[in-house]
C-alpha cells in the first residue's frame, strides 16, 4: 500500500513540476503577450496548490493534515477566477476594476471561511481520518460555504467555456484549433472535481491538482505548436470583418500571423493553411509585392488581376511590447483607386488638350525638355514637326466652329495613329500642331511627316450631311542638343520649324519643307 500513496505522490509532484515550468516560460517569453500575464498566476498558483497538496498525502497526523490544509486554501479559491481572466483576455475582454473586485471577493471570503471554520464549522461540518483508507488520508463533511465555493468554481470554468466557443464560429481555422485545445483543457478540472465531489476518486485523494496540470498540458500544446499567446485576440474579428481596408499581421520573422477578408483582393492566394508561414512563401511569383513589403517603406501599390486594375496605399505599423521592443507589423493596404482615377483625370485636363486629346503646349514643352535631356549623353539625334491644317479658317466659316473641332479632332487623331509610342504630339495653338520624335533624323522625320500628310488628304470628316476634305503643311527642323540648355534647344528648333511651316504655306500648301537657310523644298 506504501507503494501505491508513492504513485499518487510523484503524479501530484509531476503535476507540480509541469505547472511550475509553464508558469516560468511564461514569464520569461509570454508576459506581454494578451492572457499570458493570468497564464502565468494561474499556473504558479497551481504548482503551489499541487506540492502542497503532495506534502498533505505525507502527512502521518490529522493535524499536519490540517495544516497543508489550510495552506493549500491560501492560494486554491482563487486559481478559477484567474482562469476566467485568462479566457476573457484571450477573446480581447479586460473587465474594469469594480468587476475584478467581484470576480475576487468569494475567493478571499472562502479563505476567510476556511480558516476560521473551527469558529462556525460552515465550510467543512466535520473533519476526520478515512477509516477505509490505507494510509492518512482526510476525511470531510461539507458544510454550505463549500458548495458555495464549488458552485463559484464551476461558473468560472463553464463562463470560461462558454465564452470560448462562442468564438469558434466567427474565427479562422487556425484560432478554432486553439480554442478547442483550451476548452478541452478546461474540461479537465471540472470532471476531475465531479469525481472528487461524488467520491469516485481512489481512497478520496483529490485528483484535481493533476487535472489542472493535464488542462495546462493541453494549454502549453496550443501554447507551444499553435503560439497561443503569440498571435492577436480572438476579439480580432470584430475589427477586421467591418474593415474595407486589407490587413495582413505579420510577426518579427515575417511568418503571417493573421489576415482580413479585404486583403484578398490584394492577395487572392491567403488562405487558413498560409497563417504560420512566411509571407515571401506564401506570396511566391509575386516579387513585387513580396519586395514592398519586405522594405517596409509606405508607398503605393497598383493590383492588376484580370482586368481589374487596383490601387493602393500600403502602410506599417509596428507592434511592439511594453519595452518597445518590435515583435510584428500590421501592414494596411487601403483602397485609393478612385483618388488615383481622379488624379489621372485631372492630369488630363491640366496636361491634355480637351478637344484633340494630345499634349497641350505646355506640357508637350516640359514633356519634350525632359526627353531631350534623357538622350543627351546617347548621341542620337531628335527632330520637331510643326504643321497646321491649310484653310482652317475658311472651315469654319462654312461649316462653323462645331465642324472645325470635328475637324481638329479628326486630324489629331490620324497624326496620332502613324506615330511610334515614344514620339509625343501636341496641340501648339488653334489649328497649328507639333510633334517630337527622338532617334528619328530629318530624313525619317520627312517619311514619317509625308505619310501623315497623305492621310490627313485622304481622310474625310463626316459632319452631319457635309463631307469635310483637309490638307496640312509641314515645317520640319533638326534640334540641335547641347550640354547647357535644353529648353533652349528646343525652343529654337520651334523657331526653325515654324519658319519651315511658313515656307511650306507660301509654297502653295499641303506640301513638307526642312528648315534650312535656303529653305528647300521636299
Amino acid at each position: 500500500m506504501g507503494n501505491e500513496l508513492l504513485f499518487y505522490r510523484l503524479l501530484i509532484i509531476i503535476a507540480g513540476v509541469l505547472s511550475l515550468t509553464l508558469s516560468l516560460f511564461s514569464y520569461l517569453k509570454l508576459k506581454n503577450a494578451p492572457g499570458a500575464r493570468q497564464y502565468m498566476f494561474v499556473t504558479l498558483l497551481s504548482a503551489i496548490f499541487t506540492f502542497l497538496y503532495a506534502f498533505e498525502l505525507s502527512a502521518a497526523t490529522l493535524k499536519e493534515i490540517k495544516f497543508w490544509l489550510g495552506l493549500e486554501y491560501i492560494v486554491m479559491p482563487f486559481i478559477p477566477a484567474f482562469i476566467l481572466l485568462m479566457c476573457l483576455e484571450y477573446i480581447g475582454i479586460k473587465l474594469r476594476q469594480r468587476y475584478l473586485f467581484l470576480l475576487f471577493s468569494l475567493p478571499l471570503v472562502t479563505v476567510f471561511m476556511h480558516h476560521t471554520n473551527e469558529l462556525h464549522h460552515l465550510y467543512y461540518s466535520a473533519v476526520g481520518l478515512r477509516a477505509d483508507a490505507p494510509f492518512p488520508i482526510v476525511s470531510l463533511e461539507y458544510g454550505p460555504f463549500f458548495y458555495v465555493h464549488s458552485f463559484y468554481l464551476f461558473l468560472c470554468l463553464s463562463t470560461s467555456i462558454i465564452i470560448l466557443l462562442l468564438q469558434l464560429k466567427k474565427s479562422i481555422f487556425r484560432f478554432r484549433v486553439q480554442l478547442i485545445i483550451m476548452v478541452a483543457g478546461l474540461f479537465a478540472p471540472i470532471v476531475a472535481n465531479s469525481f472528487y465531489l461524488n467520491d469516485l476518486s481512489p481512497y478520496g485523494i483529490d485528483l484535481g491538482p493533476v487535472s489542472m496540470s493535464i488542462s495546462f498540458i493541453l494549454h502549453g500544446v496550443a501554447l507551444f505548436s499553435l503560439q497561443m499567446f503569440n498571435v492577436l485576440p480572438i476579439a480580432r474579428e470584430r475589427v477586421f470583418d467591418n474593415m474595407l481596408e486589407g490587413v495582413i499581421v505579420l510577426n518579427e520573422k515575417g511568418v503571417i500571423v493573421d489576415f482580413n477578408k479585404a486583403i484578398l483582393r490584394v492577395m487572392p492566394v491567403l488562405g487558413t493553411l498560409s497563417i504560420g508561414k512566411g509571407i515571401a512563401i506564401v506570396l511566391t511569383g509575386n516579387e513585387k509585392l513580396v519586395e514592398l513589403i519586405t522594405r517596409g517603406e509606405e508607398c503605393e501599390y497598383e493590383c492588376v488581376e484580370g482586368i481589374r486594375n487596383e490601387h493602393y496605399q500600403v502602410r506599417f505599423s509596428q507592434v511592439v511590447n511594453k519595452r518597445g521592443a518590435s515583435i510584428g507589423t500590421i501592414v494596411t493596404f487601403a483602397n485609393i483607386t478612385e483618388r488615383i482615377e481622379m488624379q489621372q483625370k485631372l492630369s488630363e485636363l491640366a496636361n491634355f488638350d480637351g478637344l484633340t486629346k494630345v499634349c497641350n503646349r505646355r506640357y508637350f514643352m516640359d514633356q519634350t525638355v525632359a526627353i531631350l535631356e534623357s538622350i543627351l549623353h546617347k548621341e542620337i539625334d531628335a527632330t520637331l514637326i510643326m504643321f497646321d491644317i491649310d484653310h482652317f479658317k475658311m472651315i469654319n466659316d462654312t461649316y462653323g466652329h462645331e465642324a472645325g473641332d470635328v475637324v481638329l479632332s479628326k486630324v489629331a487623331h490620324v497624326a496620332k495613329t502613324s506615330l511610334r509610342s515614344q514620339d509625343l504630339i501636341g496641340r501648339y495653338g488653334g489649328e497649328e500642331f507639333i510633334i517630337l520624335m527622338p532617334a528619328f533624323n530629318v530624313e525619317e522625320a520627312v517619311n514619317l511627316a509625308d505619310t501623315i500628310r497623305k492621310a490627313i488628304s485622304e481622310s474625310l470628316t463626316y459632319f452631319h450631311n457635309d463631307h469635310i476634305m483637309v490638307t496640312a503643311s509641314f515645317g520640319i527642323s533638326s534640334i540641335q542638343i547641347t550640354p547647357l540648355n535644353q529648353e533652349e534647344a528646343f525652343k529654337q528648333a520651334l523657331r526653325n520649324a515654324d519658319q519651315a511651316l511658313y515656307a511650306a504655306k507660301d509654297n502653295g500648301r499641303n506640301n513638307i519643307q526642312i528648315y534650312t537657310e535656303q529653305f528647300q523644298a521636299v
